[in-house]
């Protein structure tokens, strides 16, 4: 459904700015500047910014090959420890979002683990599960026994149809941007994730590789999946690599029958992503998630003021500069 509201169900924009502001998922992406600080802005295969990393696979003549895409995702060892099963379900679905912001089809996952005998054994059962769910095999990884705080992470690896990658890098002013994927679902009590788990059900293995077909069908040319930071800050993050701005219509914007708005914008949704479609496309774009069942909006249009705003009932303000205060800190290309 779409978030058509009134003024009284709505909160004034400059709370939402300061929620948005104080978010800690937003706050604990500015630590990822030590990675450009440690290996500079030369190293580099893609990005920075985007997801995942692309390796282009050549011959031995040099000819192009296959376009794969890398990524990793760590969970919190507290998060393990409190919820080793959902911890173990999280790590499959971070790294099949991540891939899928990238345009690619997920093909396969590692896993490394180090914990005692019952949290190690219900994180693997978390990962089987999402494994049958998701439709990606998880084909190795390591195994530590130990009492002390367990660790999870998981690396998954994914294949870009015809090299039609979607990057950061390719967003630019007049594309339109739209927020797609499911609106159905409920909130964890202890924690901001909006799962879509029984809503969905087996149809999040189709949901996740939609973006390499719309990819591949060009529709779209960048996307990020929303996560720890919320909508608002990871469109910061997108945002940020080229230095671009956006005005994101909220009277537009998708969101959950019942959900306050900030709460929305706050949460970690279990299959939402922010889609940069290109000008004339955006209805093409959107469509494709309307075939299976997914919500999606176009909720602005990129510029090159470097401002994210918000608007609303006419009132318009801005959260964040990218280019002065900047999401991850990671240099610009």
């Amino acid at each position: 459904m779409s978030g058509d509201m009134n003024e009284t169900e709505r909160p004034p924009l400059a709370e939402i700015v300061v929620a948005v502001r104080a978010h800690p998922g937003l706050r604990a992406k500015g630590p990822i500047a030590l990675v450009a600080e440690v290996f500079g802005g030369t190293d580099w295969e893609a990005g920075p910014g985007d997801d995942g990393a692309v390796v282009e696979v050549r011959d031995a003549a040099g000819e192009a090959g296959a376009t794969i895409v890398v990524g990793g995702e760590a969970m919190l060892p507290a998060f393990v420890a409190a919820d080793p099963y959902g911890a173990g379900v999280a790590a499959m679905l971070t790294n099949v979002n991540d891939l899928a912001a990238m345009g690619a089809e997920p093909l396969a996952l590692v896993d490394t683990v180090v914990a005692s005998e019952p949290v190690a054994r219900r994180a693997l059962e978390g990962l089987r599960h999402a494994s049958e769910l998701y439709r990606v095999p998880v084909v190795g990884g390591h195994l530590t026994i130990h009492d002390g705080p367990p660790a999870l992470s998981a690396f998954g690896v994914g294949r870009a149809t015809a090299g039609r990658v979607l990057s950061v890098r390719n967003a630019a002013p007049g594309q339109r941007l739209l927020l797609a994927g499911c609106v159905e679902g409920s909130l964890r009590g202890d924690f901001p994730f909006f799962g879509s788990f029984d809503a969905r059900g087996g149809e999040l293995a189709g949901d996740v590789r939609l973006l390499a077909e719309v990819a591949a069908s060009g529709a779209a040319v960048a996307a990020k999946d929303v996560s720890m930071a919320g909508i608002l800050g990871s469109l910061g993050m997108l945002l940020e690599c080229n230095g671009l701005g956006v005005t994101v219509d909220l009277d537009v914007l998708p969101r959950p029958a019942g959900m306050g708005l900030v709460q929305w914008l706050g949460c970690f949704p279990c299959v939402v992503f922010l889609v940069c479609a290109p000008e004339g496309r955006e209805g093409e774009c959107a469509q494709r998630f309307h075939d299976r069942g997914l919500a999606a909006e176009m909720i602005g249009t990129l510029d090159d003021s470097g401002l994210l705003r918000i608007t609303a009932g006419g009132e318009t303000a801005t959260v964040l500069d990218v280019r002065s205060e900047p999401v991850t800190g990671l240099p610009p290309l």
